[in-house]
């Protein structure tokens, strides 16, 4: 009987061991950007948006405000971070048009950034990718989330 238990804990190790790597695997190529990764540091109070995916290439916003048009970034960001504190307005509302009109999207601080916009959307149904225009801290009202 002692043999028969061996085997059967040896053929789940197996089974396991065959399932780790693969797992593994899964998460370096995962959704998660590497460069949002290394970017991340500690919470500062700012929201960061970048015309590259996976926050690379021009940084675009890098602010603790609010910012009711964001001029030259305009129409620009592909990935976005929220290192704002926890507690009160802790979420970053993105918004389709300047002045905190159209549709809009949140980005609470659990999630820490989105690192391809292209997959998102507005409320009004456009794409979020390319497309913000002003931005807030708010402590809710979201009818949008990125992913």
């Amino acid at each position: 009987m002692r043999r028969l238990t061996v085997t059967a804990a040896l053929l789940g190790l197996t089974a396991l061991g065959l399932a780790v790597p693969t797992t593994a695997q899964a998460a370096d190529n995962g959704a998660a950007g590497p460069v949002c990764d290394s970017k991340w540091g500690p919470r500062n109070g700012n929201v960061y948006a970048w015309d590259g995916y996976d926050c690379q290439s021009t940084l675009l916003i890098n602010t603790p405000g609010t910012s009711s048009n964001w001029g030259g970034a305009n129409d620009r960001a592909s990935s976005v971070m929220n290192r704002g504190y926890t507690g009160n307005l802790a979420i970053v509302k993105f918004y389709y048009l300047e002045n905190y009109g159209g549709g809009h999207t949140c980005l609470y601080p659990g999630e820490l950034y989105a690192d391809d916009l292209s997959d998102n959307s507005f409320t009004n149904g456009y794409s979020v990718d390319n497309n913000i225009r002003s931005h807030q801290w708010v402590n809710g009202g979201c009818g949008a989330t990125l992913t």
